[in-house]
Order: C-alpha cells, then structure tokens, then sequence
C-alpha cells in the first residue's frame, strides 16, 4: 500500500554513517519488491540479519490436485476439516492455480515461530480470532473480520488472544495491491474508493530485542520449509521508514455500494493481485427502486473461476450454505439464484451477509483435502423441487 510511514530512531539521511552510542554500526537493510525499482523500506537493525547458525529443510508442501472430475459447480464444507495446526506448516490447501492459492488453517499454539514467505504476498483473512501480528516493522493487533496483507520476504509471527482461531490465506505470486481504479495517479485512494487511508491501519508499537542466541525462523521457498536457526533476534530494527510493510484493514470499514438496480461484483472489489481479484460482501442495504430484484442475475464466468468463502450463514442468493462453506463456480457454466432465491428477494430491505470473494483469470484445481468435505450434491441444487 503505498503510503509513506516510520517507526524508531533513523538517520537525516539514507546510507550514511550511523552508529550505536558504543560507536558500532548499525546494520541497514533495504527490503523491497521488483529489485531496486517496487516499493521498498529500509530497515536499522543492532545486529546482522544475515548472521545464520544452522539450517534444515523441514517439509515439501504438496499442493495435489484431486483426480479430474466432470465440470461442475462445487461447494466445501470446510468446518469439517481438522480443528488444529501449525499456522504455517499445516495449512490446509484447498484451490490453486500459477497465481494464486487459497487454503485454511486452525492454528493450535498461541505464539507461533517467526516465518518468511519467500515466494508470494499472503492475504489473511481472519475468519476467527484475537491477536498481534508481529515483525520487524512493528505491531499490528487484529481481530475477526480483520485482512492482514503481508507482502513477501516480510519475516512476522502471530501472537493469539483468543481460543478460536480460523484462518483463510490467499497466497499470491504478484504483488497484492488496492484496484488501481482506486488510486489517483500519485497513489492515494480516492474519495471514489470504499475504503480509505483512515481504514488502513499501519505497524505500531516498535518493540526492539537486542538479543543474542538460537531463534527459528522458517522460510518457504518452491514449496519447501526450510528451517534456519538465527544468531540474532529477528526484532532488532531500531527505526525504519518507507513504503514496504504488513498492513491491514478489517472487511467491516469497506463500504459497499447500493445502486436503484443491482450492481456487479467488482463493486465489491478490495484488492487486486496478478491475475486474480478479492472481494469483500457486506451488511447493506438492498437495491432502492421499487421494481428492483435484489438477488443477482444468472450469469456465465467467462474466462473467470468465481469462488466464495462465506464468513456467516446468510447469503441472499444461495441456499444450504454455512458458516465457513466455500463455493467454487467455474469458467464454462452459467449459475446464479437458486429456485425461489429470485423472487424471495423482491421486496426485501437489506442483507445482512458477509462473505469473502476471489475470482481467477486462469483455471483452479481442487485440493484432495477439499474434496473430502465436499457436498456432492451441489451442483443439482438449481433443479426446481
């Protein structure tokens, strides 16, 4: 997100001498996307975060696609999946493809280890829960309804308050950015955009550990986790300022828009990625004309994998959805209203749904895992009674 931000003690000026009050230098870092040219930050750390003890690869993460299966509509029942994990190593994968991938997880320790993704942007969306992500930028605490945007290489850790905890991942190989039709040719969102830079909230509460001995850090890489024992403590940084950090925005701030007759989906649009988009459904009020219909049009995803996360039990134009039910509805079928969903909508005030979207340019495949708690009989739901 570009907006210019720092935290700590940094020097007048970029790449000059500056030293601890004993005289040593401090350590700078430059972290950054797209080489020297994306968004970037630079970093004062006490020690050398280059400084490693010892390294193992710990596990190959395998994403397996379930064995091919007539096209069709499908829906997960993701509440049934196990209960706990490793917020990292035991995410469970449920849909991918080259630019994206989505998977869940019930993380069961309270504090986890630190972590670096080294292959893509994650988006956390955070279904369940109370808590800090921590890093070296700072602190940002989150709580349910809560998108956590990480951008990659950044190292963080997840601090829980709360007994439950779900958490639905999108992992990202470009860069996860606000809609560029948001943004004015400077970067700031305009006053079109549903959210704003109010909504956005940034890294806090510096908290620097000078610290020295054996810390974990795992690091994913071509889908292995390699496991690096540091000399240092990673939170170390004493200042940084720039462009480049985790930052977050709850899906309660994102204003949903209302039109006389009903809008398309990308009016709910929150972020956009390399060849996929996310959006946020909210608590609204229904279309206002007298002769409008609330529930969406049947409509055929050409060139586009619709996918749906619903973050409660309530959607207008399904039926036999639940909490925590993922609906897949793929390029080459048309779908839309359920029998009856149409007409019950007419005449309604508002809804009070709440659901997470991400629609892909490029095919998907469904994880094993996902199919194990699929309800096969979906996609004969449109037969009238």
């Amino acid at each position: 997100m570009p907006i210019y931000h720092h935290l700590g003690e940094i020097p007048s000026k970029r790449h000059k001498v500056y030293r601890k009050p004993g005289g040593e230098l401090y350590s700078e870092e430059l972290m950054g996307n797209m080489g020297f040219t994306g968004p970037s930050s630079l970093l004062y750390h006490a020690r050398k975060p280059t400084a490693v003890r010892a390294l193992q690869t710990i596990k190959e993460l395998l994403w397996d696609p379930a064995p091919r299966e007539p096209l069709r509509h499908r829906h997960f029942r993701t509440k049934q999946l196990e209960q706990s994990g490793d917020v990292f190593a035991d995410r469970i994968p449920l849909l991918f493809n080259h630019d994206v991938s989505m998977s869940i997880v019930r993380p069961a320790a309270d504090v986890s280890d630190f972590y670096r993704n080294a292959q893509g942007d994650e988006v956390i969306y955070v279904s369940e829960g109370e808590g800090a992500l921590e890093s070296p930028f700072g602190n940002i605490p989150f709580a349910n309804g809560d998108y956590l945007v990480i951008p990659r290489g950044i190292l963080h850790r997840y601090r829980f308050a709360s007994k439950n905890r779900t958490l639905l991942i999108f992992e990202s190989a470009g860069y996860v950015r606000p809609p560029k039709r948001y943004r004015n040719e400077y970067g700031q969102l305009m006053e079109s955009s549903p959210y704003s830079e109010r909504d956005i909230r940034l890294p806090s509460s510096l908290e620097t550990h000078d610290e020295k001995g054996e810390f974990k850090l795992i690091v994913k890489k071509e889908n292995f986790l390699t496991e690096m024992l540091l000399a240092y403590h990673p939170f170390d940084v004493i200042g940084w300022d720039g462009y480049y950090y985790p930052w977050a925005l709850n899906i309660h701030d994102f204003e949903p828009r209302v039109g006389r007759f009903h809008l398309p989906p990308p009016t709910h649009q929150t972020f956009e990625g390399d060849g996929f988009v996310i959006c946020s459904f909210c608590p609204r009020p229904f279309d206002f004309d007298p002769e409008a219909v609330p529930a969406p049009y049947t409509h055929s995803n050409v060139m586009s994998d619709e996918v749906l996360f619903y973050a409660n039990s309530e959607f207008m134009s399904r039926k036999g959805i639940e909490y925590g039910s993922i609906t897949l509805h793929p390029d080459g079928l048309a779908h839309g209203p359920q029998p009856g969903r149409t007409e019950a909508s007419i005449g309604q005030k508002k809804t009070d749904e709440l659901a997470v979207m991400m629609d892909t340019f490029r095919g998907l495949n469904v994880s094993r895992e996902a199919t194990e708690v699929e309800d096969g009989s979906y996609y004969l739901s449109w037969l009238e009674s």
